[in-house]
């Protein structure tokens, strides 16, 4: 069952370069097309996600997920990924932002960093921790992450469907945002604590 966190986590958002929008049950053709490229997925520790019934079962975890959203270029309004809103845990009052992937049209211009900037300028006021687990040899990822502030955490394995693989784990607090590569300004950090959440690690 879905621990759903009290706040809205499949929401609208438009920066920049970007759109973000709840993912919606007939988006599965259009962001299989994305997706079906293998050259997503190549640092990825489940390389096999272009494979058409690999990524079915993604979709439907995504739909269940009830936080997945849908990504799409701003400008030609083109559907380039996905990510999500994940695993909420009020008592640490943290949730994951994972299971992102973009076109490879799309790695550089600044349409992750929009995206990311997006989800954490929303969620920040909300929880005090994000959370970001990645492939332990997917080291494009691991430094996206680390550049936007992330703090490597642990290591951990992770078991999906019979295959154990190697991940670690970042967190991320609205002061780490604050002072990475994003620069989010002092306003998230203040807002936040005007929610009752403090932007101090720890």
């Amino acid at each position: 069952m879905v621990n759903l966190p009290p706040f809205d986590i499949q929401p609208h958002l438009e920066g920049e370069k970007v759109t973000l929008r709840p993912l919606a049950a007939t988006d599965l053709e259009a962001l299989y097309e994305v997706a079906s490229d293998p050259d997503i997925w190549a640092m990825h520790p489940y390389r096999d996600r272009y494979k058409r019934p690999v990524f079915e079962v993604f979709f439907a975890e995504a739909m269940a997920s009830k936080g997945a959203l849908v990504t799409f270029d701003r400008a030609t309004g083109a559907m380039i990924g996905g990510s999500r809103f994940a695993n909420y845990d009020p008592q640490a009052s943290e949730i994951e932002i994972g299971w992102t992937f973009f076109a490879c049209s799309h790695w550089r211009g600044g349409y992750n960093r929009d995206t990311k900037s997006l989800m954490l300028r929303h969620i920040f006021p909300h929880v005090k921790t994000v959370v970001f687990q990645v492939g332990a040899n997917n080291m494009r990822s691991r430094t996206a992450v680390e550049r936007i502030g992330g703090r490597l955490v642990r290591e951990c394995v992770r078991e999906y469907q019979g295959q154990t693989q190697d991940y670690v784990m970042y967190h991320l607090t609205a002061a780490d945002a604050r002072a990475g590569a994003l620069a989010l300004e002092d306003m998230l950090c203040r807002k936040a604590n005007l929610n009752g959440v403090s932007g101090a690690s720890g």
